[in-house]
C-alpha cells in the first residue's frame, strides 16, 4: 500500500462543521517526491469554508524522503551503532485563511513530520505502525478540541 488519498475524504468532527467531506483531485506537488491533492468541492455543512483556488489554496501533500538513508555498520568493538540516521516523511495541509475582512487569504499550514529511524522499517515495523496509530487516533479524537484551541487560544 502507498499513500494515495481517496475522494471524498471524510473530515473529523469540528465545532460548526456538520458531516464535513472533501472532494479531492490529484494536483502537482511542489516537491518531486510528493503527491498532492486539491480540495475541489465541499460536502456537509461548512458555512464560510471555500474549496481550493489559486488565491486561497486548500491542498494536502504527502512527501517521502528524497533518498532513503541506511544504517551504518555496527562498531566491532562496542557492538553499537555509531549513529542512527532518520528517514523523514511529511504530510502537509495548506488552507487559505483570510486574516482580516477585505484582505487576501494567507496560507495556514499544518505539518506532520515523521522521522523513522533507518532500519526500523524491517527490524520493528509493528512499533512504527503503533506510533502512527496513536498519533492519528489522538488527532482524530481531539480534532474538535484542537480546532477550538486554535480559534480561542485556550488549551
Amino acid at each position: 500500500m502507498s499513500i494515495s488519498f481517496n475522494s471524498p475524504v471524510t473530515g473529523s468532527t469540528q465545532t460548526g462543521l456538520t458531516s464535513p467531506t472533501y472532494t479531492i483531485s490529484a494536483d502537482v506537488a511542489p516537491d518531486s517526491n510528493g503527491k498532492q491533492y486539491a480540495v475541489t468541492a465541499l460536502g456537509g455543512t461548512q458555512t464560510g469554508v471555500d474549496a481550493h483556488s489559486i488565491s486561497s489554496p486548500f491542498t494536502i501533500t504527502a512527501v517521502r524522503p528524497a533518498s532513503f538513508r541506511m544504517l551504518s555498520t555496527v562498531n566491532p568493538v562496542t557492538g553499537m551503532l555509531s549513529s542512527v540516521p532518520r528517514n523523514t516523511w511529511k504530510i502537509i495541509t495548506r488552507k487559505g485563511v483570510v486574516p482580516l475582512s477585505g484582505q487576501p487569504a494567507s496560507p495556514l499550514v499544518i505539518r506532520t513530520v515523521i522521522e523513522v529511524p533507518a532500519g526500523g522499517d524491517t527490524a520493528n515495523p509493528e512499533d512504527i505502525r503503533a506510533a502512527l496509530s496513536l498519533h492519528v487516533g489522538a488527532l482524530w479524537q481531539q480534532s474538535a478540541g484542537i480546532g477550538d484551541s486554535l480559534v480561542t487560544g485556550i488549551m
